[in-house]
C-alpha cells in the first residue's frame, strides 16, 4: 500500500466521472482538481445534482474515476485493491449521510459502537469511547435510546458520533443538515466544526444550504462537473 504522510489529507487531480455513452452520456465530473489541507472543514456546495455525491463516492473510495488520480491521508486510490480500499473507508474515513442510516433496533450507544465491534475492539475500550463520543455530540444523557424516539437533530448527532467511532482522520459528509430544520442544521454543521477541532480530523461536507458556508475553512463550489473556490 502507497503511503505518503503529507499536510495534504485530500488531493484530487483532474478527475473525471461520465455515466452513459454517446450523446446520452451524463458528465458528473470534468477535471475536477483541488486539496483539502489537515484539520480543515472545507465546505463543498452546488445545486441538487452537480456532482457533489458522485464526487464524495470517490474521494471516499466507494466509486472508481473515469481518470485523473485521488490521494487520501497519503494512498493512492488507484493502487488500492478492493482489500485496500476496504480496510481505508474502515480505519481512515468516516461517512455521514442525509439519511442517517442508524439501525433502528439499535440503541444510540449500541449504533455507535458498530464499527469497533467489527473491528473487534476490546469491550472496555469500544464502551470508553461510546461513551466519550457521546458526550461530544451532546447525547450522553441519550445512550439508552433508540432512533425513533430521537429527533432528527439527534440521530444525526448520533451519525456523526458513529462516523468517529474508529478515530477516522477524514470525516465525509453529505448533506449532512439536509433533513433537518435551518435551526437544527446550523447546531449541527457547528458540531462538525467543533469535531474538527477537537478530534484533530479533516471534514470536507457536501451542502446547498448557504446559510452554513460560513462555519467552513474554505469553501469550494461545484458546477457542471467544474469545481472553483471561494
Amino acid at each position: 500500500m502507497s503511503r505518503v504522510i503529507t499536510e495534504t489529507m485530500v488531493r484530487v487531480e483532474d478527475v473525471h466521472k461520465s455515466y452513459g455513452t454517446g450523446a446520452a452520456a451524463v458528465h458528473a465530473l470534468r477535471g475536477v482538481s483541488f486539496e483539502v489541507p489537515r484539520g480543515e472543514l472545507v465546505a463543498l456546495k452546488g445545486r441538487s445534482g452537480s456532482g457533489k455525491t458522485t464526487l464524495l463516492n470517490i474521494v471516499g473510495g466507494l466509486d472508481a474515476p473515469d481518470r485523473g488520480r485521488v490521494a487520501v491521508d497519503g494512498r493512492n486510490l488507484a493502487a488500492l485493491d478492493e482489500d485496500g480500499l476496504l480496510a481505508l473507508r474502515r480505519d481512515h474515513v468516516g461517512f455521514v449521510f442525509q439519511s442517517f442510516g442508524l439501525i433502528p433496533i439499535l440503541s444510540a450507544a449500541e449504533n455507535v459502537g458498530v464499527p469497533l465491534r467489527l473491528r473487534r475492539a476490546d469491550p472496555r475500550e469500544r464502551e470508553e469511547r461510546v461513551g466519550l463520543l457521546l458526550s461530544l455530540v451532546g447525547l450522553a444523557d441519550h445512550a439508552a435510546q433508540r432512533p425513533g424516539e430521537m429527533s432528527g437533530g439527534q440521530q444525526q448527532r448520533v451519525a456523526i458520533a458513529r462516523a468517529l467511532a474508529n478515530s477516522p482522520a477524514l470525516l465525509i459528509a453529505d448533506e449532512p443538515t439536509g433533513q433537518l430544520d435551518a435551526e437544527t442544521g446550523h447546531a449541527v454543521m457547528e458540531l462538525l466544526r467543533a469535531v474538527v477541532r477537537s478530534e484533530h480530523v479533516t471534514a470536507l461536507v457536501a451542502t446547498h444550504d448557504t446559510t452554513l458556508l460560513d462555519l467552513a475553512d474554505r469553501v469550494l463550489e461545484l458546477s457542471d462537473g467544474e469545481i472553483t473556490e471561494h
